[in-house]
């Protein structure tokens, strides 16, 4: 995908289709449906029926939580009717309200699933390190004022890399069957006055990221020292854990899949970090065996149950 391309306005676009949607989460209660309150799920299915003239759901990549943000959530739905590249995108764009949006849309065969077919999920918390406070950019980064060491963050996080029990980082009230997941990478970078929390993974519990951001500003601040987030890892504890960082800073900017579905390439989100110049995708996922069990499943013929995925 580049930057810039036209939007095919002729042919319909028929079987399953892909989708990548981006959102400021400030003013949903999270992705999913829920009945007392504003959600990104119902804004777009309720956009996405109004191009078709008939209902639609979709399934997403993952449960982002409340005020959380996304700038590659993947959806993926199962058309009554055909439309076109165009229809779709500009039509769901404007029935959407201005803070939803969607980016592109593909077709993919019967076999796509976006949460079951997803080989791990990219998030990014950006912390404002500076003195004043933030004004432009408050909704989208957690302002901190006291001098993070970023280097001790960085080689604290290292802990947290690889397959563990992260009961210590759970929500209370986080309803995943099991606590273990599989962490690929945990990058701690400063950029200018910028500190970014960057980390990907299998999947997520409740609250799971937001608790390790809290841990490790803890750390950046001098607080607790570089083994904290180590110790922590082994009490699988949460009431001995660390506060739960606000959830204006954090950013859904990955979901990762196989090659063969050919899903669009874009710039890295949030829209603030643009200046690293790096694209969806070009990090090496690790050889796991969860890894590899979902490339090789089918969605026809499975094998075991799916792991629950959980919000952040």
């Amino acid at each position: 995908m580049t930057l810039f391309y036209h939007f095919d306005e002729k042919i319909p676009l028929t079987g399953r289709l892909a989708m990548g949607v981006e959102y400021d989460g400030t003013r949903y209660c999270g992705f999913q449906r829920l009945n007392h309150a504003a959600s990104v799920q119902a804004s777009l299915e309720d956009a996405l029926s109004k191009v078709a003239n008939e209902p639609i759901q979709v399934s997403a990549s993952g449960r982002t939580d409340s005020g959380v943000h996304a700038t590659r959530q993947i959806v993926h739905f199962d058309p009554p009717v055909g439309r076109s590249e165009k229809a779709w995108i500009f039509g769901a764009n404007t029935q959407l309200p201005r803070d939803i949006a969607v980016r592109w849309v593909k077709p993919v065969g019967d076999d796509f699933h976006s949460r079951l077919s997803a080989l791990g999920r990219r998030y990014r918390y950006v912390l404002l390190n500076q003195i004043s406070r933030p004004v432009l950019e408050r909704a989208n980064v957690t302002w901190c004022r006291d001098p993070l060491d970023a280097d001790a963050m960085h080689r604290a996080a290292q802990a947290l890399v690889g397959e563990h029990d992260f009961s210590s980082f759970r929500a209370a009230g986080c309803q995943s069957k099991t606590p273990w997941r599989h962490m690929h990478f945990v990058d701690v970078k400063r950029y200018g006055q910028l500190v970014m929390i960057d980390i990907q993974g299998n999947a997520f519990l409740h609250h799971m990221i937001r608790n390790i951001a809290g841990a490790l500003v803890s750390v950046g601040r001098g607080a607790q020292d570089e083994a904290y987030i180590g110790e922590l890892l082994a009490l699988k504890n949460r009431r001995k854990g660390d506060v739960t960082a606000p959830a204006c800073g954090l950013h859904f900017v990955d979901s990762v899949y196989d090659e063969r579905f050919d899903l669009p390439k874009e710039p890295l989100g949030p829209h603030l970090l643009s200046f690293t110049g790096e694209w969806t995708g070009e990090r090496e996922l690790p050889d796991t065996p969860r890894v590899a069990y979902r490339r090789n499943r089918s969605l026809r013929h499975p094998t075991a149950p799916p792991e629950q995925e959980t919000s952040s």
